[in-house]
């Protein structure tokens, strides 16, 4: 079946989702495999002709440990984001052939659903690869006055944002993100990639609490996780993604 033009593929989509296809991190082209000296632009692209593709992580397998080890990266990177990229792009090739007319109509609906989940699973897992970085850091510039703005201080941002992210039901993700309207930053809740989530705002620091993103090494003990993610919080690409958004 032929792919999905790109804007029809918008027209698919919730608006949230719909963002994040729409923003820079998945416009261009890119290589499907993980190579060892991996262009930095190289790793956000997941988007190439109207198919998602999975982009390469931007660091080896172990950079992030002892926060991430390296059999869990493996794992969820070229099994759980690979599933996402290529169950979408199944939803993006059945809702072409719907709109060509040659396709069941009345699945529609189920459709729409396995892209929503699968293409907000792919755009997100993009952005959390990027987020990260061995050794983290700390925000500077623009990024720490807008955090300051939102929460008070650094302290109280990281307090606020760990417990976000252990209180997520079940599956998903906590999210910072950039609210155009306020032109403030929000801490929200995803569930299960496509669920609870704040329509309009565009994530620039994501954490994925699925079980399959910590089980190996954590077990249940997700806060535990949480605690060590915020030590590989690549605030330099944070604050890239704040500055883009602001820009819009």
């Amino acid at each position: 079946m032929n792919s999905i033009p790109r804007r029809e593929a918008f027209q698919t989509l919730g608006l949230g989702a719909a963002a994040l296809l729409a923003s820079p991190l998945l416009a261009s082209a890119a290589p499907e495999t993980k190579s060892s000296a991996v262009d930095p632009k190289e790793s956000e692209i997941g988007f190439k002709e109207g198919k998602f593709v999975l982009p390469p992580l931007p660091y080896e397998y172990d950079a992030l440990e002892p926060a991430i080890d390296q059999q869990t990266m493996h794992l969820h990177h070229d099994l759980h984001h690979a599933s996402y990229v290529k169950n979408g792009n199944l939803a993006l090739d059945a809702l072409a052939a719907i709109s060509a007319g040659s396709g069941d109509a009345t699945l529609t609906g189920h459709w729409n659903n396995e892209l929503a989940f699968n293409g907000s699973g792919h755009a997100l897992h993009t952005i959390f690869w990027n987020n990260m970085k061995k050794g983290g850091g700390a925000p500077a510039g623009a990024l720490a006055e807008a955090i300051k703005a939102g929460f008070g201080s650094q302290e109280h941002f990281e307090k606020l944002f760990a417990s976000t992210a252990a209180a997520v039901q079940g599956s998903g993700w906590a999210i910072l993100g950039y609210e155009g309207i306020s032109k403030r930053l929000q801490i929200i809740q995803a569930e299960k990639h496509q669920n609870q989530t704040f329509q309009g705002i565009t994530p620039v620091l994501v954490l994925d609490v699925w079980e399959h993103a910590y089980y190996l090494k954590y077990q249940n003990k997700r806060a535990d996780y949480v605690k060590a993610f915020m030590t590989v919080i690549n605030y330099d690409d944070v604050a890239a993604r704040l500055a883009r958004a602001m820009s819009k």
